[in-house]
């Protein structure tokens, strides 16, 4: 198994998502995310085709803890069905994988 990840988010604000950025980081469930632009995002929800503006977040993080910044991603975002969604890394640096591995707990 991949030893490390990133995590794709969307937030509805910057606040929100610096607010989420910092949780994650200070709870050392993630060695670092980056909290980039507004981007506009068009989808379904409830029968309708939707249009807002997001900010995009990417965390960085050891895979086998996923699913605890999935849980807390859903805990602390305003959305019902917040956008957070894992990818495996499939190689890096070895001293950057080896910095995530000792900022995460």
């Amino acid at each position: 198994m991949t030893q490390h990840c990133m995590i794709y988010m969307t937030s509805p604000s910057r606040d929100e998502a610096m607010s989420i950025a910092r949780a994650l980081v200070n709870e050392k469930l993630v060695a670092c995310v980056n909290v980039l632009g507004e981007a506009t995002s068009i989808y379904h929800w409830q029968g309708n085709v939707e249009e807002a503006q997001e900010i995009v977040l990417i965390a960085k993080t050891r895979r086998e803890l996923a699913e605890r910044v999935l849980a807390r991603v859903q805990a602390l975002h305003s959305y019902d069905v917040p956008c957070a969604v894992v990818y495996d890394m499939a190689a890096g640096l070895p001293d950057y994988l080896a910095w995530i591995a000792r900022e995460t707990t």
